[in-house]
């Protein structure tokens, strides 16, 4: 593919888009980043007094490092010039204050991807952080990645879903943090004294979601024999039609967060609550990128029907078998979806086989959004435990909770004395098991969902494929 030339960009023009991973100084950046993780504890902060730390001048003359190579590739990338500029500085400032608990708030206030949304653009960032469903400790991290922004998809995002902080992205190359399931990059899980106001962006991975769908998706329907349309066994094959489905996806969900009739903190982040409740947050965005994803394919949007099928099979297929049992709310909202489609015929598991009537699949899943919707505006006129029990009733429905449950057994069986956050703690890990149909998926699905960590659109098999 030819490389594109890009031009009055902000910071600079530049020049002709070399690929940063391709430079020298990248691998020498990769490797210094990757000498100094280990050294680092859970905060971030190097310890030089713990086993196995070199002494401090060693550690700063590696920091070193990584600060030349930052300098070396930041003309490759003239629009990122006042971010690396702070960068530097604040890793200058972090090995000067002995390596203590970093604090990169300066850099993160500088990098504003979302300010200059550029099909293809190049980033180069480094941070202390935290992977989602990655790695839980504030390492250094270093990240080559691209932005997706196709004109059509910069169309409805203008026309149709305003979502100006939102990032769709692809890795280039990365450090361990991301040779794991993470897929995200978001300036919360950053390193900083305090946390801004606002956050001005936010990135998804579009090609790693999509190359482990594809790989999820296409072992899952050979296990249970489901039978796809010619179309989606063709996207399936797919990883750039995948990957637009996945982008598209991803901006309608995160704008719906903040969307309908809302708790105060849509995103709950501050808000301690039974893990049922965040299943449905998530399962109502994605359900609300499902509706309109078949409104786009009513009106032309070739994008629009491969979004329902991601939908629906990312989230029967991957969610529930994916990660431990403890508070897995993702999974939660993959159960309640795979059971409200099963409980309305929309899929039956028959002679070992899961047909799935497709024609109906839209309305029916459209309806139990529709559920979580009413639950949602009725929650508005509720004490905060009684719209819990609420949503307890709506996901008891369809899933079986857990026999040992307490919350299961209704409001006697739990001391309301106490404060509703209090009440969370009666909440079993595992409060609603999974069912014997997703006990056996799991099981022959294992060693695919482990392959796809670190998993990439240019890893080998996803070439091959």
């Amino acid at each position: 593919m030819t490389e594109i030339l890009v031009q009055d960009r902000p910071g600079g023009r530049a020049a002709d888009d070399q690929k940063v991973v391709e430079h020298p100084a990248w691998t020498e950046l990769k490797n210094a980043v990757e000498e100094i993780r280990p050294w680092q504890s859970k905060d971030g902060s190097i310890d030089f007094d713990s086993e196995d730390v070199p002494a401090r001048t060693f550690a700063e003359v590696t920091l070193d490092r990584v600060i030349a190579a930052v300098e070396q590739l930041s003309p490759l990338l003239p629009h990122d010039a006042a971010y690396h500029a702070a960068l530097v500085s604040d890793l200058r400032k972090w090995a000067d204050s002995a390596f203590d608990v970093p604090d990169f708030l300066d850099s993160l206030l500088a990098f504003r991807p979302a300010a200059d949304r550029v099909d293809r653009l190049q980033h180069l960032v480094v941070f202390p952080m935290y992977t989602q469903n990655g790695n839980p400790d504030r390492n250094l991290e270093a990240v080559v990645l691209r932005m997706v922004w196709p004109e059509w998809l910069a169309e409805l995002e203008r026309t149709r879903y305003d979502n100006p902080l939102f990032c769709g992205i692809t890795f280039e190359d990365f450090t361990s943090g991301y040779d794991t399931n993470s897929a995200v990059l978001f300036p919360e899980t950053i390193a900083v004294r305090q946390a801004p106001e606002r956050f001005s962006w936010g990135g998804i991975f579009c090609d790693r979601e999509a190359a482990r769908f594809r790989r999820v998706t296409e072992a899952a329907v050979g296990i249970l024999g489901v039978e796809l349309p010619d179309d989606i066994s063709e996207m399936v094959r797919d990883q750039d039609r995948c990957q637009q489905a996945f982008v598209l996806w991803d901006m309608i969900h995160d704008r719906t967060h903040s969307h309908g009739d809302l708790p105060f903190d849509p995103f709950m982040i501050k808000q301690r609550q039974p893990f049922w409740m965040y299943g449905l947050e998530e399962l109502r965005c994605d359900l609300t990128a499902f509706r309109e994803a078949v409104k786009l394919d009513a009106d032309g949007v070739t994008q629009g029907r491969d979004v329902q099928y991601a939908v629906l099979f990312d989230r029967m297929f991957r969610f529930p078998v994916t990660g431990a049992r403890e508070r897995n709310y993702d999974g939660l909202g993959g159960q309640l979806l795979f059971s409200y489609l099963h409980k309305h015929d929309v899929v039956r598991w028959t002679d070992n086989t899961l047909r799935i009537d497709w024609d109906r699949a839209p309305q029916v899943t459209q309806q139990l959004l529709g559920e979580i919707e009413d639950l949602y505006r009725a929650g508005i006129d509720r004490p905060k435990l009684v719209h819990w029990f609420a949503a307890y009733d709506l996901v008891s429905t369809y899933l079986a909770p857990h026999p040992g449950s307490r919350w299961a057994k209704g409001p006697d069986a739990l001391d309301l004395d106490q404060p509703p956050r209090k009440l969370v703690d009666d909440v079993l890990p595992d409060e609603f098991p999974l069912s014997m149909f997703y006990e056996a998926l799991a099981k022959k699905l294992k060693k695919v969902i482990a392959s796809t960590r670190g998993i990439t659109a240019t890893s080998p098999e996803q070439q091959a494929a």
